[in-house]
């Protein structure tokens, strides 16, 4: 039987540590379901507007051969009926997230992978102002 594999994400200035966690991810089952947040999503989490638009991300994501579909997250509260409408088998998160999806345990799997060490989008915008 094949797994739906659900994860996360804002994705914005795309780098290695977003494709291996995604690639980790699909390996988790075999259908990788990506969920990217919305421009206003985004500024309500971390207080800025993303480098790169929504179209743009979801563009860019879904033409990497380890994902297969997209859908744009609007809302953290309806993270629930997220993965009820897609039918996920298993939410994947970075550990950065650890603990914070349990309660969907109900639902799906829940796994937390480790994330790729010193890359982020933060420290990668940084290091593009500092040039």
């Amino acid at each position: 039987m094949s797994k739906r594999v659900i994860t996360f994400g804002t994705y914005d200035v795309f780098h290695v540590g977003h494709l291996r966690l995604l690639e980790r991810a699909r390996a988790q089952g075999d259908y990788l379901i990506v969920g990217i947040s919305t421009d206003e999503l985004n500024r309500r989490k971390k207080q800025r507007d993303p480098v790169y638009t929504l179209a743009e991300r979801m563009e860019i994501v879904a033409g990497l051969r380890c994902v297969d579909a997209v859908f744009a997250e609007h809302s953290l509260e309806l993270k629930r009926q997220y993965l009820i409408d897609h039918r996920a088998d298993i939410l994947v998160m970075g550990d950065d997230w650890q603990g914070r999806f349990d309660e969907f345990s109900d639902l799906c799997e829940v796994r937390y992978l480790p994330r790729t060490p010193a890359i982020s989008t933060t420290v990668t915008i940084e290091k593009i102002r500092s040039v």
